[in-house]
């Protein structure tokens, strides 16, 4: 199993209207396709500079799946985000192997 993380910085200007819409659209959205599971939302505490910063981690079963996600649903919703905030938000990816 693997964690697909998004950490997103936030503007302070647009907060609201973020958590709103990752909650309301994105996370809905994301979870019609099927591929990536279990959606947990984090605020990041430490290393905080202005605005705010949230992990957005999926459970997904492999880098191929997630390829395909990527290609199929996963660009389309980054233009999406791109369009609605701009510059005010800017998230960035990582994907993560379980260990334990």
């Amino acid at each position: 199993m693997l964690i697909y993380n998004t950490t997103f910085q936030v503007d302070d200007e647009v907060h609201d209207n973020f958590l709103i819409w990752i909650k309301e659209s994105y996370i809905p959205e994301v979870q019609k396709h099927g591929t990536l599971k279990t959606p947990r939302i984090c605020r990041i505490l430490s290393h905080r500079e202005d605005g705010s910063a949230y992990s957005l981690q999926w459970e997904v079963e492999s880098s191929v799946l997630l390829h395909r996600w990527h290609l199929e649903q996963g660009v389309r919703l980054n233009d999406e985000l791109t369009k609605i905030f701009k510059d005010k938000v800017i998230g960035f990816p990582t994907l993560m192997e379980i260990i334990e």
